[in-house]
Order: C-alpha cells, then structure tokens, then sequence
C-alpha cells in the first residue's frame, strides 16, 4: 500500500466558531488518537495573512494525518465524527490529498512520511517543518516576510499557507507548484529564500527539521470559494 497524507484547513467566521476552534487545539488530542488507521496526526494553528506572520490568525487551523492509503484516508475524513465537527462548524474547509515521493528529516522525534517511488509527472507539494532554537526566533521571522512576498509573487505557486503548533517556535510551510522544475527553480533563484536558507545553514537555527515532497492525487471542499488546484488539472 502507498501512504497517503491528508492536510485539512478549515476556515472560522464567527467568534464564537474561532473560540471553539481554539479549544480544540487542546480537546482533539483525545479524539484523534482513538480514529481507526490514523497512523500519524498534528494540529496546527496559523498566522495572520498566508500565515507567514508570527502573529496567530484565530480564524484558520489545519489537521495533518498520514494513512496507509488513499481510499482509508477519504472514507475516514468523511466518517469519523471529529472531522464532521470541524466541516460542521468551519465556514469553509478544504482537504488535499498526497503521496509523499521523498522526506528527510523528523517531526517530534518521528519520520511521519514514507516516500513511494514515483515516476509520474504532474503537481507537487512541498513541506517544510522546523523547531526554531528561542534564542534565534527573532533573526528567523526577519527573514519570513521577504520570503512570502517572493513565493506570493511567483506565478507557478498554486497554493500557500504557514501553519504551526507552537506560535514563533514550531513552524510549518506548505505550497503546491505544477511540476518539479516550477518547484526546482524557485529554490534555485537567488533572493530572500535563498539567502535565508543560508542564514539557516550558516547559524545554525533550527533545533529539529523536515523536508518533504508529495504528489498531489485529490482534494474535496474549497478555500476562497473555489479549488486552489483548479488550474492545475487536479480531480
């Protein structure tokens, strides 16, 4: 079987929805663990904006969770009742569906991801986890702004968020490009992603971090009123 990760955002409109949102960063720790197949799961939190900010938007969260395939993860996102109460509660929620195809690195001590080999052309997603060292957080959110802007600016990018567990300390990016060479020449082109990367490297920043790669093979829901993939053929 080939893994499959799903990565579920939901939006929340009114104060009350958001509080409860809130509480569940603490209450779906309970309920997660007991959903059948769910091999690997965080809850993350987002900053204002795309989330590139250190500043926490109470309206978006998102759940992660690795399955053993495709067809186990749909029917238990659409099943399993803490999923319901999240799309039940969110104004808009949206779930994208994918196959990791390389990872390096550790979340919390573990390798969620198990790569596949993959042959197939098509859109990409990359991952990009890190525990940032305390001492070194405000040098890192310098950097953050300069690299939103340049990935926002990028006409290849179909979709981008920054999540996280912790505010300032535990951070997550996300982005979906079209094909692997859209996605090789941004991480190639000099600029603020570069040169960050290099400050990363050269200081030494991160206590924990972890790269990966998927291939997107499915969505449901919508953000913004329409599919983020729609322009990248995706069912």
């Amino acid at each position: 079987m080939t893994q499959t990760v799903s990565l579920s955002f939901f939006r929340f409109a009114s104060p009350l929805d958001r509080i409860w949102a809130f509480t569940m960063m603490g209450a779906a720790r309970f309920a997660l663990p007991k959903v059948p197949d769910l091999q690997f799961w965080k809850l993350c939190g987002s900053g204002t904006g795309e989330g590139f900010t250190p500043i926490p938007n109470t309206a978006v969260y998102a759940i992660l969770c690795t399955w053993p395939d495709h067809d186990t993860a749909k029917k238990r996102l659409e099943s399993e009742r803490i999923f319901q109460r999240y799309r039940n509660r969110a104004a808009e929620s949206w779930s994208v569906y994918l196959t990791p195809t390389s990872a390096r690195g550790e979340w919390a001590g573990v390798a969620p991801f198990h790569p596949s080999p993959d042959a197939q052309t098509g859109p990409l997603a990359a991952l990009t986890r890190a525990t940032v060292k305390p001492s070194v957080a405000a040098k890192f959110w310098r950097q953050v702004p300069n690299i939103s802007t340049v990935i926002g600016s990028d006409p290849n990018v179909a979709f981008k968020i920054g999540i996280g567990e912790v505010p300032l300390l535990h951070q997550v990016t996300f982005s979906i490009w079209p094909d692997a060479s859209a996605m090789a020449d941004f991480a190639r082109k000099d600029g603020p992603h570069a040169r960050a990367i290099k400050a990363v490297r050269d200081g030494d920043w991160f206590r924990e971090e972890l790269y990966a790669r998927f291939r997107v093979i499915d969505q449901s829901g919508s953000w913004g009123g329409k599919s983020p993939l729609s322009r990248l053929e995706i069912p």
